[in-house]
């Protein structure tokens, strides 16, 4: 299973429709969960109407939360989409053989076996989650507990017993902006330098959402040219070995 959470402040002002690129995302097989995270009476309706349109746009959920409870939220979410997913596997197997796709509508005995099943896979299937980090300006003062939640999500993960692994992108990219997006770490099972995410960001004005969505639809896919690293990552690892000056592909 795969996911992308955004976590976003503002309204998407540069390139694609973000709208369009969760829907491009959803037929790729990749939910799409938004997080807005928000000061009081800072995003206003539009931005609040734009993070539920990409969710339902990706197949997924949306959230409008302060930084203090960032982490929690992305725990939460990571996990229900997850159970979201199976529900709907678990459905489509259900309206096969027994042409109804409701769980409630089986035997208690039944209900009951199929529930469980449902709770094992939940923790034991293959889970891989893209952090995509809004990074324009008004974000720099939130950073902090986006550190966090990124870390908090790390240990959530590494506590499932299904193989988990974990990457992490913020846009705009560059200085000079010529990139919409920059990774911070490739696949991985460990952040272990959690503390260099985002170091020196160049925190600017523009909020290439839809662009910088495609970007990690591609990087996930395994269709990618390459993405610039930020000067935050570590070089020596495997995942950003590069060739013919781009990018490979990122294999734990």
């Amino acid at each position: 299973m795969q996911q992308i959470i955004l976590i976003t402040d503002g309204c998407s002002n540069v390139g694609v429709s973000p709208v369009i690129a969760a829907a491009h995302a959803k037929a790729e097989g990749i939910v799409v969960n938004v997080i807005g995270v928000i000061d009081q009476g800072e995003l206003g309706e539009l931005g609040a109407s734009e993070i539920r349109e990409i969710a339902q746009a990706g197949g997924g959920m949306s959230r409008i939360v302060t930084a203090r409870e960032l982490s929690q939220t992305v725990q939460i979410m990571t996990r229900k989409t997850v159970m979201n997913t199976i529900h709907q596997v678990v459905g489509k197997e259900l309206r096969h053989l027994l042409g109804h796709s409701r769980v409630e509508e089986l035997p208690p005995d039944q209900r009951s076996q199929v529930v469980q099943v449902m709770d094992e896979l939940s923790e034991t299937s293959s889970l891989r989650v893209v952090l995509l980090i809004d990074a324009s300006a008004s974000m720099k003062p939130k950073l902090a507990a986006v550190r966090e939640a990124i870390y908090d999500l790390q240990l959530s993960l590494q506590a499932r017993a299904g193989e988990s692994e974990l990457a992490v992108f913020h846009f705009p990219g560059s200085i000079n902006g010529q990139e919409e997006i920059e990774m911070d770490s490739g696949w991985t099972k460990e952040l272990a330098n959690l503390g260099k995410l985002f170091y020196k960001i160049n925190m600017k004005g523009t909020t290439p959402t839809g662009p910088a969505m495609l970007k990690v639809v591609q990087f996930m896919t395994g269709h990618s040219d390459g993405f610039r690293v930020s000067a935050g990552s570590d070089s020596n690892d495997p995942s950003y070995q590069t060739k013919d000056g781009m990018l490979s592909d990122y294999v734990v």
